[in-house]
């Protein structure tokens, strides 16, 4: 039986779990999901400090100072980032003070140096300072805990750990971070025609570059793959390396033997090892995809043609593995655009071409095919940037007609 692509999704999901939680370092939860909440052992900032290179003085000092009349400080200190003083700022004086240095006790705002010009110098500290310009209490300064209090949530348990985040994290005592863990994904290409990718292909072979190719989907799902090797048209090998697989793995990739042909063994296999749910998507390229599971662990087979993997990948398995690092947005984002040219297809399945997005000089979307459809050719898929879906029960989109577009090159959770 031929099943939607929407069916196809849920039962694959249906099939995933969330994995179990891990501390890895810190630079190592980048692009991860957070699966605790981090809390903040100290307050942030941990004191009152300069925003600015210039002088802590007493706002009521510089009232009326200017251009033409400034006002004339003492220089009692000088704080370097790093220093920290227990000098007093009194009336009529200032400290030079760095960006990041603790404000000394008795001063409430800071004024760039750009608007000082020294005066008298006498020693290193000493001297005096002509401020041109009034300043406000706390003027560049900024406050102790003015972004979080010690104890204070700084990142929710399901957040994704970008940059920024890092540097949080290790503001707030982070060294490590607790996330879900990645999946590791066995990845395994069948068929007696192929050859490794060092080796020139003879007659009748073609080199393997599925697990290639998968196994790249699969770093950029965040997932870790294990490639195997060529896997033979032969029953017995097949059931070794999915035995194999399921021990090893928490999901199971093939690509190849999902067919009918007289030497396609996948399915079969699959049944006798485990259970099959579906085999057919009304979907184009890759109407072969195959979903089940092997001693609990899911089990995706994809078709043999290059496209058709591709695509195949995009739709069901990338979501999946998503779904089992514990992200919450799974779909890549979906716009829609204005088809440039005619297209024309069968009315029975939904059409993933490979195309290519760009903005018009007047600001609009639009779409054009990125080169032959071929389900044997990667070429669109590597020059496009989007797949142009095409839906059911039409068979022809003429120029200018709106389209959706599936964004290749834009994270899940864009708007």
């Amino acid at each position: 039986m031929t099943i939607s692509v929407e069916q196809a999704r849920d039962l694959v999901l249906a099939r995933c779990g969330v994995l179990e939680t891990e501390d890895v370092p810190l630079l190592e939860s980048l692009g991860r999901v957070l699966a605790a909440d981090a809390r903040s052992d100290i307050d942030v900032a941990p004191f009152d400090n300069s925003a600015m290179d210039g002088y802590a003085v007493r706002a009521t000092d510089l009232a009326g100072a200017s251009q033409d009349s400034p006002a004339t400080l003492a220089v009692i200190s000088h704080i370097a980032a790093g220093d920290y003083s227990e000098i007093e700022v009194g009336p009529g004086q200032a400290a030079r003070i760095m960006t990041g240095a603790p404000v000394p006790p008795g001063a409430d705002a800071v004024v760039m140096v750009e608007y000082t010009e020294a005066g008298e110098v006498s020693g290193s500290t000493g001297g005096t300072v002509h401020v041109m310009r009034e300043v406000r209490e706390g003027e560049n300064i900024r406050r102790r805990a003015e972004e979080v209090s010690a104890g204070d949530v700084v990142l929710e348990a399901g957040e994704v750990i970008g940059p920024a985040a890092v540097g949080l994290l290790a503001s707030t005592g982070h060294a490590t971070a607790t996330v879900y863990r990645r999946p590791r994904v066995a990845v395994i290409s069948t068929g007696d025609e192929l050859v490794e990718v060092a080796e020139k292909p003879g007659p009748g072979k073609i080199r393997n570059s599925n697990s290639y190719s998968i196994a790249a989907q699969v770093i950029a799902a965040g997932a870790i793959p294990l490639r195997y090797p060529i896997l033979r048209d032969d029953p017995d090998a097949t059931r070794e390396a999915f035995t194999r697989a399921a021990a090893e793995a928490d999901f199971i990739v093939t690509s190849g033997g999902v067919s009918v042909g007289d030497f396609d063994y996948v399915k079969p296999v699959l049944e006798e090892l485990g259970e099959m749910e579906f085999c057919k998507v009304a979907m184009r390229p890759g109407n072969p995809q195959t979903l089940g599971s092997i001693s609990g662990v899911p089990f995706f087979g994809l078709p043999g043609n290059p496209t058709s993997t591709f695509v195949g990948f995009e739709i069901f398995v990338r979501p999946s593995l998503r779904y089992m690092q514990g992200h919450t947005k799974l779909d890549r984002p979906r716009q829609a655009a204005t088809l440039a040219h005619d297209v024309k297809k069968k009315q029975d399945r939904r059409y993933f071409l490979r195309a290519r997005l760009d903005r018009r000089d007047d600001g609009a979307l639009s779409v054009a095919l990125s080169g032959s459809q071929s389900s044997a050719l990667l070429t669109a898929a590597h020059r496009g940037n989007c797949l142009l879906v095409l839906p059911e029960g039409e068979g022809f989109f003429s120029e200018g007609s709106t389209v959706e577009v599936i964004r290749l090159d834009m994270e899940e959770g864009i708007a």
